[in-house]
């Protein structure tokens, strides 16, 4: 993969999608603060960000369902049969 474009070197070492998004200027600003405090980017702080949010849901998800485990009861009925029964034929 070259990293040379037609206005010089990228500086991207592997494949990127750039996107435009919308944020309230209130929370762009914050955004921008966090980067200064940080010595980093714009762009790598919302990617750290989102990579720590998305994580966090991960966690969140992973631990609701080690504790539903062995909790959930079934139905009580044949959905499937039910199903069927209500196709036309």
């Amino acid at each position: 993969m070259s990293l040379k474009t037609s206005s010089g070197i990228t500086g991207y070492t592997r494949s990127v999608a750039k996107v435009m998004i919308s944020l309230p200027d209130e929370l762009l600003a914050r955004l921008d603060a966090q980067a200064a405090e940080r010595g980093s980017t714009r762009s790598a702080t919302i990617r750290d960000l989102a990579e720590a949010a998305l994580g966090e849901r991960e966690r969140l998800l992973a631990e609701r369902m080690r504790e539903l485990d062995g909790h959930a009861a079934g139905h009580g009925g044949d959905v499937v049969g039910a199903l069927k029964a209500g196709r036309p034929a």
